[in-house]
């Protein structure tokens, strides 16, 4: 019987934490393995590939700081960069720190169940193969089990079934279809206006709407990456004395929603909504502490929707009633004036749930509504959900699900 591998680390996923914990393990003269399940570096860059994709914190923020010469030799095009962007630095980092050689690529962990007798992990792949390791690191991400809805009636769809998730790496062409959407999260927000300049049609079905605030996207500055770039050690200092660790560059107010006077709060809000993204929370230093300032703000958003959107009762539908901040804050571009289009339309499932999906499209409120496509922005089994999808086992052989319960 042959003898089974072993290694000082097992590390889960080749995202950005795989590849960073694999170039630590190296400095510290670890022998360590990397399990990805993808054909590549990347995680969730590598599967997200929906239109539209992109991050929400700035690109000179969104970056490893381990080395010196890394972030100055690496130049991003846009103040949020896109998905392809994204994706090219970290294959060009695994190029960069030849990261590939400790990494095996189309494989799915199984179990990792510890040996009490030895004190290590037994780690098994979805092909059987079994190795050894002291330490198993889960670099799975908060967000890459995809989560479908089991809908009745899901299979039985004739058309065009996709998921923002797990995206067709050749992309899709919607031109001249029928395509329906579930779900207005992040994922729907950024690519629903993208898909609606292609489709014969879009059809939204929203359950639950969301803040969302212009990303103000745009090339990145110039004199701006030469700033920051001749002192990055201290940029990444600043940010990480901040308590979100980003934004620490742009002003930080310490008064109160409720104090200001109406033409302060107008002012500064609109300052921050022009400024884009999750920056728009800074504007009171009260937004998320105090549920009567988050209201103000909450209404400035309604009211910017109210503006944007022509259609009274669409407007109202796609305005929230709950909390800005409570859930992560979009950021988008053109994603509420995509509801003026002729080709877009809005289906609310709040209050009657979409009842089935037919082979002709959904149905919902006794309506059938015939697609071509149907695209699931339904999100994902958050943070836990990768961790569970793996028989992970202490000692005396209790599982994680066991443990947590």
């Amino acid at each position: 019987m042959a003898a089974v591998e072993r290694y000082d680390v097992v590390i889960v996923g080749a995202g950005f934490a795989g590849m960073y914990m694999l170039h630590r393990a190296r400095e510290m003269g670890l022998a360590a393995r990397v399990y990805e399940r993808g054909s590549d570096v990347g995680g969730t860059w590598y599967w997200n590939r929906y239109p539209g994709a992109r991050c929400d914190v700035e690109s000179m923020e969104y970056s490893y700081q381990f080395s010196e010469e890394l972030q100055q030799e690496w130049h991003w095009s846009e103040r949020y960069s896109p998905q392809a962007e994204i994706l090219q630095y970290a294959n060009h980092v695994a190029d960069r720190f030849d990261l590939r050689r400790d990494i095996q690529f189309d494989t799915s962990v199984r179990s990792a169940h510890y040996q009490e007798d030895s004190g290590d992990w037994e780690v098994t792949t979805e092909a059987g193969d079994a190795v050894r390791a002291r330490f198993v690191v889960m670099a799975t991400g908060c967000l890459s089990a995809a989560n479908t809805p089991n809908f009745k009636g899901l299979d039985s769809f004739r058309g065009e079934t996709y998921h923002t998730g797990n995206w067709p790496h050749e992309g899709v062409d919607f031109t001249g279809k029928r395509v329906g959407i579930i779900g207005t999260g992040s994922s729907a927000i950024q690519s629903i206006p993208l898909i609606a300049k292609e489709a014969e049609h879009l059809t939204v079905f929203q359950r639950t709407p969301n803040f969302s605030v212009p990303a103000g996207n745009g090339p990145l500055d110039p004199e701006l990456e030469r700033e920051i770039k001749a002192d990055y050690q201290g940029f990444r200092a600043l940010n990480r004395a901040w308590p979100t660790g980003f934004g620490a560059r742009y002003p930080a107010y310490e008064d109160s929603a409720l104090a200001a006077s109406d033409e302060v709060r107008r002012q500064r809000l609109e300052e921050h909504w022009q400024l884009g993204g999750l920056l728009f929370l800074r504007a009171f230093a009260d937004l998320g502490l105090d549920r009567n300032a988050n209201e103000v703000a909450a209404e400035f958003i309604r009211d910017k929707i109210r503006e944007i959107v022509d259609d009274p009762e669409t407007a109202e539908l796609l305005c929230p009633d709950t909390v800005v901040g409570c859930k992560r804050l979009c950021a988008d571009t053109d994603y509420f004036a995509t509801f003026n289009r002729p080709n877009v339309s809005l289906v609310d499932v709040s209050k009657q749930p979409i009842d089935e999906i037919t082979p002709a499209g959904v149905k919902t409120g006794g309506v059938e509504y015939e697609l071509d496509a149907l695209v699931f922005a339904t999100g994902f089994d958050a943070m836990t959900g990768a961790l569970l999808a793996v028989d992970i086992r202490g000692r005396e052989g209790r599982t994680l699900q066991d443990k947590w319960s």
